[in-house]
């Protein structure tokens, strides 16, 4: 058994990610006139046109569209009625996002759903924690609480598509992913590609419980 936990550790400087998770969305999410810009732009980029195009096609000066595709102004119903045309759209289209619903779930302790998920194997237990269908993300999440007891086999063949991460919360297990086995105690993760063969190989104390995120594309 090879133990890749030395070579998988992360790096000691902190990476640097484009996103910053306390940003608020207040003038992309909440504005009327930067929810119409998005649009704007999204239907002009979804046809291939430069915004010199969509000028010639509309009448309507580069400037004008560039101050309404960053949400600099506040265009009239009139220039609205133009753009439906430009792009086959109804007016409404531009309003997409500022008035679509965002979703939450909360799941209260004891709440979550105990599943058969495809591929379960004897003994796995899967409680589903929260599903949210069709999103503007692209991305579908489920995430899981699993419980292996005495009566759970092992299984380090599963393979689906998308990203996973466990995050163990009690017991032990050897895990297994492509050609590496992770020893796993409580406050240990694994971050990985689904697509590789994984799955739990010895399961060293139990109960074992272990939260797993998966990740994959809207079909």
């Amino acid at each position: 058994m090879s133990d890749g936990s030395a070579n998988s550790a992360l790096p000691r400087g902190k990476p640097a990610f484009d996103q910053d998770p306390h940003r608020v969305r207040e003038i992309t999410e909440r504005n009327l006139e930067a929810a119409i810009g998005r649009e704007v732009r999204n239907f002009r980029r979804q046809q291939g046109m430069t915004v010199a195009d969509l000028a010639n096609v509309t009448g309507l000066s580069i400037g004008m569209l560039s101050k309404i595709e960053n949400g600099n102004t506040s265009p009239s119903l009139t220039t609205l009625q133009v753009l439906s045309h430009a792009f086959s759209v109804p007016v409404t289209a531009f309003f997409k996002s500022y008035e679509e619903r965002r979703e939450a779930q909360h799941v209260r302790a004891g709440e979550h759903v105990e599943i058969e998920r495809r591929g379960t194997r004897a003994g796995h237990q899967y409680n589903l924690l929260g599903h949210i269908g069709s999103n503007n993300s692209g991305v579908v999440v489920e995430p899981y609480i699993i419980t292996l007891t005495t009566e759970s086999d092992t299984f380090p063949a599963f393979q689906h598509e998308g990203l996973e991460l466990l995050y163990m919360l009690e017991g032990e297990v050897d895990y297994r992913h492509g050609d590496t086995v992770y020893p796993l105690k409580p406050g240990d993760s694994l971050f990985f590609d689904a697509d590789s063969p994984h799955g739990p190989e010895t399961l060293v104390k139990l109960p074992a419980r272990y939260l797993s995120v998966i990740a994959y594309p809207q079909g």
